[in-house]
């Protein structure tokens, strides 16, 4: 939704600025620059554009007539353009917001349940090593202890930047191919499960690009059937050929030590129970104690049992405390350990607990495919007493499914209301509209062939399309019924309208095609939706242009035939 309006937003100040120009300064510069004109030697370039435009204008003049005449023929063309834009928009896939190339990427580093700190730090050594190699790769570091979902030893985050944009041109230089390259390597490193993500598309929407599948348990299955139903859900995933880089962080069996203390026991001896807490939190964890300066630095001051002596639980048997009468007390007469499994963080969402899915969709297919396969992978694999909803911007994308479609329809409605109430008639805004599904087939097909997907972007640029399309169809429209109303036949008036016509509409097109074309050839970050919106407006303005200079006048005819209308002749002049 914020996308949209700060287009319409844009769209509407540019336009309301633009016909405010036209309408006040226009008319006196042109006054001023063209009231004065002298008959000059034209320039052998620009005598040699006039006679191609003069000729061009002689072939389509002739072209159109020719079209009138086989109008029927015509008529089924155009139904077959309309069919073509259906089946383009069924082909072009779906996505949301595309993933763009932000210059660096997020690796998710997962260990083996109960691993150590410093067993994923090796893990992340030679993931580092192997991510240095690739030649777009500038620098990567490591956050150990920190994944997914929360803080864990056998967790890990790695982010990677990549070389500045103007250093990376080429089609393999890009985040994605870089992505590609190391997805091979990174599979193989044993001992740990080590996936790429690009960011997300916006921020606060997800950790990472992609989805995000949130599996969730009824209440009727056990914590270890919900982590094997995710584990095997992201194992089938990573099978299929529509998504990669499925990983879940939920596990049911992590490691654990619960710490029983004797109470009484510490009673009789005379040992305070914080005090025994504290002795734990002394030596196996650690304790802030103040800070001191060195050399016009401030250093912090921790103090924690030597690695070596709190590596294990045995090692309790090391640890001694006072007493309140002053006798030293060995900890492990005050305190049993017991090992148990079981999960280091239990997640809820939307009050069921849950298991967190991230992943992607393969290259070359969209976001709304990826989705489409998680769900249909769902509905074979999820047991009774499991769902699973979405989140992230995979929720958005789902949420805004058929918006789009309301959006460009409130937008034809709009218009065609706003010109049957500039023109009193139904009917010319109706062959005004004709015009549209025309530069949809350009704009969808342009995104099909350079294998872009129908995201909010394009749609942004097809509702552009809607004002675009019909402009040059209403310059025709108008110039007919006016041609109309002078006394020339309905066939007559179509053609001279388009004649008339014919130049200032390629002018005008022509300078947006070519002003959308840095947005065509976009670089750098951001580019993606840039090529988006540009490869959008630039096939539909091409189509709107070539197509609808010869169907319009068709159309007109057609349309004016079935309702004529009625036809004001031209005023009378008094007789001097």
């Amino acid at each position: 939704g914020i996308l949209f309006r700060q287009f319409a937003l844009t769209i509407a100040f540019s336009v309301a600025i633009s016909a405010f120009n036209a309408l006040t300064l226009t008319p006196s510069l042109s006054a001023i620059f063209l009231g004065h004109h002298r008959e000059r030697a034209q320039f052998r370039f620009f005598r040699w554009f006039n006679q191609m435009v003069t000729k061009s204008t002689s072939v389509y003049r002739q072209g159109v007539r020719r079209l009138l005449n086989l109008r029927v023929a015509a008529l089924v063309v155009f139904l077959g353009l309309l069919a073509a834009t259906y089946f383009v928009y069924q082909r072009v896939p779906r996505a949301f917001l595309p993933e763009d190339d932000q210059g660096y990427l997020i690796f998710v580093v997962q260990a083996p349940q109960g691993a150590s700190l410093s067993y994923t730090r090796d893990i992340c050594a030679r993931a580092e090593q192997l991510i240095d190699r690739d030649p777009e790769i500038e620098g990567v570091f490591s956050v150990i202890g920190q994944g997914a979902a929360g803080s864990a030893p056998n967790q890990a985050l790695m982010y990677a930047s990549l070389k500045p944009f103007e250093e990376r041109t080429g089609p393999d230089q890009s985040a994605a191919a870089v992505m590609r390259r190391l997805r091979g390597g990174l599979s193989a490193i044993s001992g740990a499960v080590v996936v790429v993500f690009n960011p997300p598309a916006v921020f606060g929407l997800g950790q990472f690009g992609g989805f995000q599948f949130e599996l969730e348990d009824l209440g009727r299955n056990s914590l270890q059937t919900l982590a094997d139903t995710a584990n095997k859900l992201a194992a089938r995933g990573n099978a299929s050929k529509d998504v990669v880089g499925l990983f879940s962080s939920f596990t049911a069996n992590d490691p654990q030590y619960i710490v029983h203390i004797d109470r009484e026991k510490a009673k009789s001896l005379q040992v305070p129970f914080s005090q025994i807490t504290d002795a734990l939190q002394v030596y196996m964890g650690s304790v802030y104690v103040n800070d001191f300066d060195f050399n016009n630095r401030s250093y912090r001051v921790y103090v924690q049992a030597t690695s070596k002596f709190r590596s294990e639980p045995k090692d309790i048997r090391e640890y001694y405390l006072r007493s309140d009468t002053g006798k030293m007390i060995s900890l492990d007469n005050l305190v049993t350990v017991e090992q148990t499994a079981n999960p280091q963080v239990i997640r809820h969402y939307n009050l069921f607990r849950s298991a967190e899915i991230n992943g992607s969709a393969a290259p070359g297919h969209s976001s709304g495919e990826g989705i489409a396969a998680m769900e249909a992978l769902a509905k074979k694999v999820l047991p009774n007493g499991m769902t699973f909803e979405w989140s992230g911007l995979s929720l958005e994308e789902i949420e805004s499914g058929g918006k789009a479609l309301i959006l460009f329809g409130l937008g034809l409605v709009v218009v065609y209301l706003t010109l049957a109430a500039q023109y009193e008639s139904y009917v010319l805004p109706f062959i005004v509209l004709l015009a549209v599904p025309v530069a949809l087939l350009g704009a969808l097909g342009a995104q099909f062939l350079r294998g872009l997907e129908n995201d909010v972007y394009c749609q942004i640029g097809l509702v552009m399309l809607i004002g675009l399309a019909s402009k040059n169809a209403i310059l025709i429209v108008e110039f007919a019924e006016q041609l109309r109303a002078q006394g020339l036949s309905l066939v007559e008036a179509a053609v001279e309208a388009a004649r008339i016509r014919l130049r200032p509409i390629l002018m005008t097109s022509f300078a947006f095609i070519l002003g959308v074309i840095p947005l065509v050839l976009a670089q750098g970050a951001g580019r993606a939706g840039r090529i988006s919106v540009g490869t959008t407006v630039f096939g539909g303005m091409i189509a709107a242009t070539t197509l609808n200079l010869l169907f319009i006048p068709v159309l007109y005819v057609i349309v004016r035939s079935v309702v004529p209308g009625r036809v004001t002749p031209p005023a009378a002049h008094p007789a001097e």
